[in-house]
């Protein structure tokens, strides 16, 4: 495995996908980010979860600028084309990423897109740096203080999300998701999705980016900051900053067959915004409703964006 703190010269050939978006590296927060985009018009910034990269964001990149906006789609740090850096793996500074990577594209803000972990950073990032969000949407994740609160006190949310606390392991998780080329990775995918999985062609690609040397370790990074961090002063101190409600208007969306996010630990977030907040549930989709139904969540997120009123 190379040193994380030495990211490749350029993003590697497994992430430098095809398609009608461009490709390129924006610098903010003391990295380097890759990025795909398409389409002109509000920036729509889109935040890929576990074990996923900006790929995941296929679809909507696609029905997103077909809808007037301009789509992007960002590697978080140490996950595909982005920087693979020692340390800084804490919400709190991948959210800084976020934002800026909201002012490295020149925009005065971002409506926010976030799956999974993505989902987590986009809370974090509305509840810090509220100028720069002007919308918030959020997939498969609660807000920051309903998910410790589900995985400290829900016994069915502690099983649900085993892989966290297996995260917690030294280097026996890196082993175990790029061993096979990353065959654990399209399990997980597959396993976490309800019965219309992502096509095998994605899974491999998500296999491969895996693989990139130093990808996983710093893909399981921040799962790691959050449970160690629990009884520290830093996360302490993080989890009364969430209490910082969110004042911009917020779509949350939930598949009801989420194996790894029960619907009753994501279903309450809402208590954390002061802004219109709209819950879709879709039925019959599992932990990546953007993947399994991209037509319906696509029509959902464009909906409300247009929606100059949307409704609590």
């Amino acid at each position: 495995m190379t040193d994380p703190a030495t990211p490749p010269a350029q993003p590697p050939s497994a992430v430098l996908l095809d398609g009608p978006w461009s490709h390129r590296d924006v610098a903010a927060n003391g990295a380097r980010f890759h990025i795909a985009e398409l389409g002109d018009g509000p920036l729509v910034l889109l935040l890929h979860g576990f074990p996923q990269f900006w790929w995941t964001w296929r679809h909507q990149l696609v029905a997103l600028a077909d809808a007037g906006f301009r789509a992007v789609a960002m590697d978080l740090r140490g996950v595909g084309g982005s920087d693979r850096t020692p340390r800084g793996y804490d919400p709190a500074n991948l959210a800084l990423d976020v934002t800026g990577v909201i002012r490295s594209l020149g925009e005065p803000d971002a409506a926010l897109v976030g799956h999974d972990l993505g989902g987590y950073l986009a809370w974090t990032a509305a509840a810090m740096r509220p100028k720069l969000v002007r919308r918030l949407a959020v997939a498969s994740m609660p807000h920051p203080r309903r998910w410790r609160s589900a995985m400290l006190r829900d016994v069915k949310q502690t099983r649900a999300g085993s892989h966290i606390w297996g995260f917690q392991r030294p280097w026996i998780p890196e082993r175990q998701l790029t061993a096979d080329d990353g065959a654990l990775v399209a399990d997980l995918i597959h396993d976490w999705s309800g019965p219309r999985p992502p096509e095998d062609e994605a899974l491999d690609n998500y296999r491969r980016a895996m693989c990139i040397p130093s990808a996983a370790h710093c893909a399981v990074e921040p799962y790691r900051w959050m449970v160690r961090s629990l009884a520290r002063p830093d996360g302490i101190q993080f989890n009364r900053r969430m209490k910082r409600p969110v004042r911009v208007p917020t779509l949350h969306l939930h598949g009801s067959l989420d194996p790894v996010m029960r619907t009753r630990s994501a279903a309450g977030s809402g208590e954390y915004v002061e802004a219109p907040y709209r819950w879709r549930l879709f039925d019959g989709l599992g932990h990546y409703p953007h993947e399994e139904d991209p037509v319906a969540f696509s029509s959902e997120l464009i909906n409300w964006l247009k929606d100059p009123e949307p409704d609590r």
